[in-house]
């Protein structure tokens, strides 16, 4: 009898521009250099989750970590990559 090796299904990054108001979101990538410093600064490292709070005309994405909210433009959030937070894990 052979036994399969259970393996964690690999969630797919997608841009920020991809995803839904009201889904919640972990950072999968974020630019580097002084965007990413000022990322970090915000709270908002690779791994932090936050919910796609709105997204306005133009483009811009409004992001929930904590009490805070964060607008990202167009262009920026097209460089961004996340992953879907499956329900359950929201607040984890």
């Amino acid at each position: 009898m052979t036994f399969k090796e259970s393996t964690p299904k690999q969630k797919k990054a997608i841009p920020l521009v991809a995803s839904s108001t009201g889904q919640w979101l972990r950072i999968h990538q974020i630019p580097h250099g002084v965007t990413h410093a000022q990322f970090v600064r915000m709270g908002l490292a690779e791994g932090a989750k936050v919910k796609c709070l709105e997204r306005l005309p133009g483009g811009t994405i409004v992001l929930q970590r904590n009490r805070q909210h964060i607008a990202i433009g167009h262009q920026l959030a097209r460089q961004i990559l996340v992953v879907v937070v499956e329900k359950g894990e929201e607040k984890g």
